[in-house]
């Protein structure tokens, strides 16, 4: 089956920024959905008429990934409002941040914390792969049609680096 909108493709693929450096590896076959939310719009339009066995390599500039990195949403906030196991790399919802905030920080952000002081915390909105140009290696494992609910949901269930709440250890971005 050759891949087009509404459809689902299982893939695999190293992701590596422009030093070469590993950010991501898929090892066994994640599906996304075509035409919905869980790919970059590049990727989509990349894998357009391949089929399975298809590998791709991909530049990805940041303006058309996850946006170039913006200071304005980086914030510090009170130490003494977040939990004592705090650690450097958890993850807060902007719209459920500690009470006690500035009050400043756009509730539509994830933020990441990113240091701790005695006194402050270093938190950051930006996607942690924000400004960085991408080079994707993947491989097309599968297609298959999109099931109705797929379609509707705008999901096969796995977003693209949709960043999510985490456990501290928990650093898998995708």
């Amino acid at each position: 089956m050759e891949i087009t909108q509404q459809c689902v493709v299982a893939l695999t693929w190293k992701l590596k920024d422009t030093l070469g450096e590993l950010l991501d590896e898929l090892d066994e076959p994640v599906e996304f959905l075509v035409g919905g939310d869980d790919l970059l719009k590049p990727i989509e339009a990349a894998l357009q008429g391949h089929e399975p066995g298809a590998q791709l390599q991909l530049h990805i500039e940041p303006e058309e990934a996850f946006g170039d990195y913006d200071e304005e949403f980086v914030f510090l906030e009170p130490r003494a409002i977040f939990p004592k196991e705090l650690e450097e790399g958890m993850t807060f919802d902007g719209s459920a941040l500690p009470k006690g905030n500035s009050g400043t920080l756009p509730a539509n952000l994830l933020y990441t914390v990113t240091e701790i002081y005695p006194e402050h915390v270093v938190l950051d909105g930006n996607h942690p792969l924000a400004g960085i140009a991408l080079r994707l290696e993947l491989k097309v494992e599968a297609v298959r049609e999109a099931t109705e609910d797929e379609i509707g949901r705008g999901t096969a269930g796995t977003g693209f680096f949709k960043v999510q709440p985490m456990a501290p250890g928990n650093d898998t971005l995708h």
